[in-house]
């Protein structure tokens, strides 16, 4: 799975005859190392650049109405039941997906469903869950984290916090529980919505939280505030093993659902682009296009969320500068708004001609147009997660980083006297395609194999004497 995720754009992996487990008995990963696949999830066309995928999901994001989720009375799920005495959480293959993990991870592909006690609003986020042994596990939500919220209220009443956990479903439901999707809106309200009809639940039967009914695998139980267990390490999203082993919060398992032959959906974290982070960089920059609009920032053109910082860490803007401090006013805007804050690290603002996700032209950028006095501004304090090996503690529980904001634009007072770009405009690019297509392949790239052209180049070096 680890080298598969080396190169983005590898197959999906499925694993069967796995040792110590039932033949039938599954795992699935890498679902998400594809823009196929990603598109594929989400219902969306295959776009050519990346550039144009953030522009058609942001557009379907402004178009998205919720459609609320559906509640069945049966489903794959309650193919096979256990509790009590029969509860075994170790049947279902847990890898040990990191030589130096410090255990097996049941949960990496994950949804944990909570609801909240005062509003009832039901939260899916994605949270590693491992195995602690047949009927307990543990659970590890980083603060500021819906679910963390959720979990608390209960805490702070002296109550266990009931939660269920599917760990095999439709992959959409991994991307919904990704992202950051509005606290107080349920993620499988979205999940309807991108799919064009309800997703189909049913309560489980020892919490009653509705799990989806085509689910894979299902357990069930409660948090409780006073017991802790030993959690981690864990090769994390960042590329590292950060967050050491620490006491963390336990499910204590009251029922498992699974279907027969059932798929552990994993997803696999470690050092970017991987399947944990890869999906993240078009859906969050979508995300945070819109808040910055939202936020009153005109002349935007792109934005990219760096597959290397993990779809968080760094945060590319382009725009059409419009008046004196622009550049400064969307670096800001992007380093704190909603959808970019957490665990952010570097923000870029660069020109309208600069594709931001093609690092190349942003370092160029970087190179050519930023001063490394002016152009610098570093804000402190600001929200991360243990999770960043960068991050510091101020109480050994909440996580901080500081992070740069880069303006790599062309200075405002010089936009009409800086140098020339010493390439072909965009329209001279199209027009010249247009003239010479066996040049070009459909999506304006050069193409690589053997043309007409090549064989006479070959002439006139014979001419010449070559």
């Amino acid at each position: 799975v680890d080298l598969y995720q080396w190169d983005m754009d590898n197959p999906a992996l499925l694993f069967d005859h796995i040792k110590g487990h039932q033949p039938g008995y599954r795992v699935l990963a890498n679902v998400f190392t594809s823009m196929q696949r990603v598109s594929l999830s989400l219902n969306m066309p295959m776009a050519s650049r990346r550039h144009d995928f953030v522009q058609a999901w942001r557009e379907r994001l402004k178009a998205l109405k919720l459609i609320p989720a559906e509640l069945v009375k049966d489903g794959p799920i309650l193919d096979n039941q256990q509790t009590g005495d029969q509860i075994d959480i170790t049947q279902f293959p847990a890898p040990l997906w990191h030589t130096s993990d410090g255990g097996r991870y049941l949960g990496t592909g994950d949804i944990v469903i909570t609801r909240d006690p005062d509003t009832g609003w039901i939260n899916c986020g994605t949270y590693r869950v491992q195995v602690h042994g047949p009927k307990t596990a543990g659970i590890m939500i980083s603060p500021g984290k819906h679910g963390r919220f959720i979990r608390d209220k209960y805490w702070s009443r002296g109550q266990a916090c009931p939660v269920a956990v599917s760990m095999g479903h439709d992959p959409l439901l991994l991307l919904m529980g990704g992202l950051e999707i509005d606290h107080g809106t349920n993620e499988y309200d979205v999940a309807g919505g991108i799919r064009g009809e309800p997703v189909q639940l049913l309560a489980a039967p020892y919490t009653g939280l509705p799990v989806p009914a085509s689910a894979e695998i299902v357990i069930e139980g409660d948090i409780p505030p006073e017991t802790l267990h030993e959690e981690g390490p864990f090769g994390e999203w960042t590329g590292y093993y950060a967050g050491g082993q620490r006491e963390m919060p336990i499910i204590r398992v009251r029922s498992v659902l699974y279907r027969d032959r059932p798929i552990v959906l994993g997803c696999l974290p470690g050092k970017p682009p991987n399947d944990n982070t890869y999906f993240r960089s078009p859906l969050r920059a979508a995300m945070m296009w819109e808040e910055l609009e939202r936020a009153g920032v005109p002349g935007i053109v792109g934005v990219w969320s760096h597959e290397a910082g993990g779809g968080r860490l760094m945060n590319v803007v382009a725009i059409e500068q419009r008046y004196p401090g622009h550049a400064k006013q969307a670096g800001m805007a992007m380093a704190s708004c909603q959808a970019g804050v957490y665990a952010c690290r570097l923000v870029v603002v660069v020109d309208s001609d600069i594709d931001p996700t093609d690092t190349n032209e942003v370092l160029w950028a970087l190179s050519t147009r930023a001063d490394m006095i002016d152009d610098i501004d570093v804000i402190k304090n600001c929200r991360s997660t243990s999770l960043d090996p960068m991050a510091y503690s101020h109480d050994g529980q909440y996580y901080y980083n500081n992070r740069m904001i880069i303006d790599a634009c062309r200075p405002y007072h010089r936009l009409s006297t800086f140098s020339a770009v010493a390439r072909k405009t965009q329209e001279e690019a199209q027009d010249l395609r247009a003239r010479w297509p066996e040049l070009f392949t459909p999506d304006g790239k050069a193409r690589r194999e053997p043309t007409q052209v090549s064989k006479a180049t070959s002439d006139m070096a014979a001419i010449e004497g070559d």
